[in-house]
């Protein structure tokens, strides 16, 4: 009540008329310090999201590395993350479950539709902790080359899956020039090839059968079991990492080459193609993925304000 009467005291007083408006100036300062406290309020989140905070040494390094490079080398044709803070990083109600997102979408010029990482971790009833860490780019219709993705899935220290590709965007029969030029060309398979004759690699069969339609013939879709903690650390230190920055640079090389070179002419019937392929895919992806699987780690008003936020960025809303 003091401060009330006080102001209208003050207000009152005939000194009132020799107040001054704010300047320009001062408008233009508190611009800035609002437009520096949204800046600072972003690199927290990144910061956050690059922790990867519930993996091992060795696989925190191998993602920040990963993602690290994907937005050095593309940060030209990328537009800054512009997701809501609640769905950049998100908690279910008791704490169990806790993830991060980030997506930034490409230039309208650029020929990357949008890039996506996230980090998940829940703590399972029967007492393990499931951690899902992976690293998605999608390409737009401008062009016909391969997307990317590397996910690793852990429920135990001594078990892991690796899905590490370039999906196809197109039907590898009717169009054996792409199978030629992104797969055969670039020795893809090598490194899956590499992968198994470690004696602890094995071929990891997705019981989905859209997931094992989605991934292209050089997909390592493999499965680490080890008895061994250190065994894990060194399998993805000398092994997985170095395959999987291998299969970036070639995604990434052809990336800048289709942006400097914009040598691949794409008709109007075959741009339709694609736009049709690749929401068909981001929308089953959703609906087999994370319409079953968030509800029951997040709940479902979380689920559903995450699954639309990345329904927006995906365009299959």
């Amino acid at each position: 009540m003091a401060m009330i009467f006080s102001n209208t005291l003050y207000s009152s007083s005939p000194l009132t008329s020799t107040r001054t408006k704010p300047s320009r100036f001062s408008k233009k300062l508190k611009t800035q310090a609002q437009f520096q406290s949204m800046e600072d309020h972003d690199d927290h989140l990144h910061r956050k999201f690059m922790e990867f905070p519930y993996v091992s040494a060795t696989r925190r390094q191998l993602m920040v590395d990963l993602m690290s490079t994907v937005e050095d080398r593309l940060d030209s044709l990328l537009l800054p993350c512009t997701l809501p803070p609640d769905v950049r990083n998100f908690k279910n109600p008791n704490g169990s479950a806790e993830a991060s997102l980030h997506i930034r979408s490409g230039e309208k010029s650029s020929p990357i539709d949008f890039v996506i990482g996230s980090w998940i971790h829940c703590k399972i009833p029967t007492g393990v902790s499931l951690n899902i860490t992976s690293i998605s780019a999608f390409l737009n219709s401008s062009t016909k080359a391969p997307n990317f993705v590397v996910e690793l899935i852990q429920s135990s220290p001594t078990s892991l899956v690796l899905i590490l590709d370039l999906p196809h965007r197109k039907d590898l029969v009717l169009y054996p020039d792409y199978l030629k030029e992104f797969y055969q060309d670039t020795a893809l398979d090598s490194h899956r090839q590499s992968l198994l004759k470690l004696p602890e690699v094995k071929p990891y069969v997705s019981p989905s059968l859209f997931v094992r339609s989605a991934f292209s013939p050089t997909a390592s879709m493999l499965k680490i079991d080890v008895e061994e903690e250190e065994k894990m650390e060194e399998i993805l230190r000398d092994h997985v990492g170095p395959a999987a920055k291998e299969v970036l640079g070639v995604w990434l090389e052809r990336c800048e080459r289709e942006e400097e070179d914009g040598k691949r002419v794409i008709g109007e019937e075959e741009r339709m193609e694609l736009d049709k392929r690749d929401k068909s895919f981001r929308k089953k992806s959703i609906e087999e993925d994370l319409d079953l699987q968030f509800p029951r780690m997040f709940g479902q008003e979380v689920s559903s304000r995450v699954v639309h936020a990345i329904k927006e960025a995906f365009g299959v809303l």
